[in-house]
């Protein structure tokens, strides 16, 4: 990549000075601007790269003159190579001054840019005057004046601009360099406003109004006159019900069977709580448990075991094949194919003279198999020093315990002298209570007269209150019983007048046009017409896009078949290279032997068994029994649990080792398919 604008060779075509610019000479420049902008709109930089896209430019341009082609190639590829720095410009001109402006001008505004900050100096200002006028006017000022605002080059512009290149390189080369041509170019935009402002307006010219044609339709038939209707009889409404105003029948049953329901819930309840089971009652724990006469019943629980959950094998070559959609067929068949060009790829390396990684990973091997001794080496430390410390641990219990046995004493004689302090204390408490026990019996029998007074007063509160709510209750049925016989008065004219006859129906003519003054106003029988010729119209588009479709889905299963096929032979191969390795890994974790014997292990075996003999001597001086070993159901529980968890890696170990097969074994099925 070039670094800069200033040191970028000359244009295709020779600046010349503003004096010696003649008129055709601007047209040429002004055909080469627009053959540079439409070939930038044909470049996708998803699909091609810039060198393969300025080779097929080249060859398209072989019919022009040898200027205009170096003069199109220089500008093509100065904005193809500085392609970031001028989207960086016109991407921020549509945000903030440009929104109104196309975007199929975008490619005009890049050469634009491109021209000014790294042409400027070598086309010269006038030539790039004469440019400029060449295109359109009010689109050229509009940028201009966007790229050549102060604040826009001393701000943001630089700041984007250096995020891509370094900050004094385009300080020096690009930003200075416009400061510099900004009185200039400000005055070719005031030139240019003006030229705009002054060009005479073009003349309007008058649309045309569209007229209506009447449609020839033959005219319509005379109406007939209607049979008139006979008049229906009326038929007699029916009174209304007198169960309409009763409560239904089934809600009393409803509020019977929910009683009788309730006190059988009740009943049971009741016998259940009083012929509770004898086995739940509770008991001492050194009570034998209570035998029945008629049963013995005897509850025997097993001991409790955890059971290690079976450990399941992975085998992908037997079992049964997974289902795909397309989505995932042809995601498998990229994958592989990708992982298929990497190994040419790295093939190719190989072929080229690239180094190979086989003694690199045999070193790798090699330290990993250090690095597992030493973490054999220091696991079993690990495991020497917490037999270590058990020792030790059983040392300070047992001096513990006689320290605790000392304590006990004392505490016996402490405990003897409060329990006879307890019981003297407690004779004087018995005596103050008695005493209040007799006060407390006088000031009952007064409460018991206050509270007959009271009790009587209230029964005559509670009588008074009942006869009031019987007496509102009373009205208010009364004027409930006035609204409903007004309410079925009511009901009774609504029906009789919902019983009288009405005159229904109108004729209508389908063939006459309603008249309502309309464009393209119709009559029902035309729209009827039109609206099946339409409908003919479209099931033959249907029908069409119909089989277009079933096409295409015929070509996308038969793409489909054959990534299937592919993916089939590449799971193959994977299988294969996954059974290898594990082999392999098989034979290394076999060969694996013990731990070695280390310095540091060696002498925590030596500190363990001195701690272990002065154990046993103080054991032997104290008479102080040995700690119990483990019960044998904690015992069973533990192995159990340590199965489980080995059963659990061994487990997880599977998995990872087919799921890096998964991923290595496509990328070397190469050979096999």
């Amino acid at each position: 990549m070039r670094p800069g604008g200033g040191e970028k060779g000359g244009s295709g075509a020779p600046a010349e000075p503003a004096d010696r610019v003649p008129p055709g000479k601007m047209a040429y420049y002004g055909k080469c601007i627009e053959t540079v902008i439409k070939l930038l709109d044909q470049f996708k930089p998803e699909k091609e790269s810039p060198e393969q896209f300025l080779e097929a430019a080249a060859t398209s341009l072989q019919t022009l003159s040898p200027q205009e082609q170096a003069f199109i190639m220089e500008v093509l590829s100065g904005c193809l190579e500085y392609r970031k720095l001028l989207t960086v410009v016109v991407d921020a001109f549509y945000v903030q001054d440009g929104r109104l402006c196309l975007w199929a001008d975008y490619s005009l505004f890049e050469v634009i840019c491109y021209l000014a900050t790294f042409q400027l100096e070598e086309l010269g200002f006038q030539l790039f005057c004469s440019i400029m006028k060449s295109q359109p006017v009010h689109k050229v000022c509009k940028f201009l004046g966007f790229l050549f605002n102060p604040l826009n080059l001393g701000s943001w512009i630089k700041d984007e601009w250096s995020l891509i290149y370094e900050t004094t390189h385009v300080k020096e080369r690009w930003i200075d360099p416009l400061m510099r041509w900004q009185p200039e170019v400000q005055e070719l935009i005031n030139q240019l406003q003006g030229a705009l402002t002054n060009q005479p307006p073009l003349p309007k010219t008058k649309a045309k109004v569209t007229e209506p044609k009447e449609f020839n339709l033959t005219a319509p038939r005379p109406r007939a006159i209607p049979v008139p209707e006979p008049v229906p009889v009326v038929a007699k409404t029916r009174p209304v019900p007198r169960s309409t105003y009763r409560p239904p029948k089934e809600q009393r049953l409803l509020e019977m069977t929910k009683r009788y329901n309730r006190r059988k819930a009740e009943e049971l309840l009741l016998r259940a709580s009083v012929e509770e089971m004898r086995c739940a009652g509770p008991r001492s724990r050194g009570e034998p448990p209570v035998e029945d006469s008629k049963k013995k019943l005897r509850l025997r629980f097993p001991p409790r075991i955890v059971k290690a959950p079976k450990l399941t094998f992975y085998r992908p070559n037997d079992a049964s094949p997974v289902k795909l959609n397309a989505a995932a067929i042809l995601r498998e068949g990229a994958l592989y194919q990708r992982q298929v060009e990497r190994e040419l790829q790295r093939v190719d390396k190989l072929v080229d003279g690239a180094g190979d990684l086989s003694e690199f990973l045999r070193w790798q091997r090699k330290m990993q198999a250090k690095d597992r001794e030493e973490q054999l080496a220091t696991g079993e430390c690990r495991r020497l020093r917490g037999k270590l410390s058990h020792e030790e641990a059983v040392l300070a219990r047992q001096q513990a315990v006689q320290e605790k046995k000392q304590k006990a004493d004392q505490k016996k004689e402490e405990t003897a002298e409060l329990m006879q302090q307890c019981a003297e204390r407690r004779l004087q408490e018995e005596k103050s209570m008695k005493e209040l026990v007799e006060q407390v019996m006088e000031t009952q029998k007064n409460v018991k007269v206050a509270q007959t007074k009271l009790l009587k007063g209230r029964r005559q509160m509670v009588q008074e209150v009942i006869d009031e709510s019987r007496e509102l209750l009373q009205r208010s049925a009364e004027v409930a019983k006035e609204e409903q016989r007004r309410r079925c008065e009511l009901i009774s004219q609504l029906r009789a007048l919902e019983t009288q006859p009405t005159r229904k129906g109108k004729l209508v003519d389908l063939t006459q046009i309603p008249g309502y003054g309309l464009e393209g106003e119709m009559s029902v029988v035309e729209l009827r017409e039109r609206l099946a010729l339409l409908k003919e119209t479209q099931r033959c588009k249907e029908e069409e896009k119909r089989d277009q479709i079933i096409q295409g889905k015929r070509a996308k299963s038969r793409a489909l078949q054959n990534t299937v096929e592919q993916i089939s032979l590449c799971r193959a191969a994977m299988g294969r290279s996954a059974a290898l390795r594990w082999e392999e890994k098989k034979a290394q974790s076999a060969a694996a032997g013990a731990p070695s014997r280390d310095e540091r292990v060696l002498e925590l075996q030596r500190r363990i068994r001195e701690k272990a003999a002065e154990r046993r001597g103080q054991e032997a001086l104290l008479h102080v029994p040995a700690p119990r070993a483990a019960r044998p159901k904690q015992q069973a529980q533990l192995e159990a649990q340590r199965r489980l968890e080995m059963e659990q890696s061994r487990e997880r170990r599977m998995r990872a080792l087919q799921r890096g097969g998964s991923a290595g074994g496509p990328a070397r099925c190469l050979g096999a398919v």
